[in-house]
């Protein structure tokens, strides 16, 4: 689809979909799951704990902040990476009432 057409979606879909895309590697799940974990961690930190080399780990970071997934705070010479919870939340909220939707509609067709 053509990157001009996503604006024809409405925003929750957009979202979704940019979420979606953001965790459709596993290592940017694993990051996620790391990050829900431990607060404050570097890329260093998630490079000992995943089977990744540090520019892979810092490719993933990227996406995942792209998606506004995860945020950054500088301190000194680190970038302490954690989950960015408050957009967490609502994509959580929104997914939620996406796939209940779905089922519903699944049940009146079925």
């Amino acid at each position: 689809m053509a990157n001009h057409k996503k604006a024809e979606f409405a925003a929750t879909d957009q979202d979704l979909s940019m979420v979606a895309k953001a965790l459709s590697h596993p290592a940017r799940i694993a990051i996620m799951r790391i990050l829900a974990q431990h607060k404050h961690f570097t890329c260093g930190e998630i490079v000992e704990i995943l089977p990744l080399a540090q520019p892979t780990v810092s490719h993933h970071l990227k996406e995942l902040m792209d998606a506004r997934l995860i945020t950054v705070a500088i301190d000194g010479k680190k970038s302490l990476y954690d989950v960015n919870w408050p957009t967490w939340n609502r994509y959580t909220a929104q997914f939620e009432n996406m796939l209940s939707a779905i089922n519903n509609a699944e049940q009146k067709v079925g």
